[in-house]
């Protein structure tokens, strides 16, 4: 876990795609940090978490919300990108009331060549290694503005990830389909994604914005798959805005 910030407003907890790991949040702990407590969590197998043989996107849903217990943190703001907005849509469904907001960003609730992504993703851990994995995907992954030293960040990170975990997080994501959870949610939604991402392109957010009862969809320019990490002043200025507006308790 990574944690910033002690301030009195809800906290935010934050969630990383298949390819990533808490790192990728560092610009919103600074950012989130300054107002609130933000903390950037890994699933099992991700980071220093042990492996769960198995586990599912909803036994990663659950390992959320025990570390929430452990941090003795009732409700939160639940913001996942990818792979983690589809676990903050797992965690609504098991646990809605721990849930002050979701914001989903790049992420869907079924995704049309999910089977395929995975059984690629899959095939690609098991003949490669995640370094040449991570390598040939990045340029897949980025928006056109994306900086060089982004691009190398999002390759070492990736090629730390166990490929074993790499596959528990492929199935939990591209074999999703929570269509029925995403219309049962109930707290205010933010849905966010890159003008470029070609890998869950903005039509899938349109279809997610549709589905979740007044949802809010906002597009980032000029970034791709990662918009958190290739946009962050951006990134972070909607969600700002969108926390305005949700009329919680600190």
């Amino acid at each position: 876990m990574d944690e910033a910030g002690h301030g009195p407003a809800l906290p935010i907890i934050l969630l990383h795609g298949v390819g990533s790991d808490k790192s990728v949040w560092a610009p919103q702990l600074a950012h989130f940090g300054k107002s609130r407590r933000a903390l950037a969590l890994d699933y099992p197998g991700y980071g220093e978490s042990e492996l769960v043989d198995g586990a599912t996107r909803d036994d990663f849903a659950a390992s959320i919300l025990a570390a929430m217990d452990a941090l003795g943190i009732e409700r939160a703001h639940i913001c996942g990108l990818s792979l983690g907005g589809v676990i903050a849509i797992a965690l609504h469904a098991a646990a809605p009331g721990r849930c002050a907001s979701l914001i989903i960003a790049d992420s869907f609730a079924i995704h049309p060549d999910g089977q395929g992504i995975h059984d690629r993703s899959v095939a690609a851990s098991r003949s490669m290694s995640m370094r040449d994995m991570a390598e040939a995907r990045t340029g897949v992954l980025l928006g056109c503005a994306a900086s060089d030293e982004l691009r190398n960040e999002i390759v070492e990170t990736m090629a730390a990830i166990d490929p074993a975990a790499f596959r528990l997080g492929a199935a939990a994501v591209w074999l999703a389909d929570q269509r029925d959870r995403a219309a049962s949610i109930d707290v205010p939604t933010l849905i966010l994604c890159g003008d470029e991402d070609g890998v869950t392109p903005p039509a899938l957010s349109e279809d997610l914005s549709r589905l979740i009862p007044g949802s809010r969809l906002e597009i980032i320019s000029a970034s791709g798959h990662l918009a958190n990490a290739e946009q962050p002043d951006a990134f972070n200025a909607v969600i700002d805005r969108f926390l305005q507006q949700v009329k919680t308790p600190a």
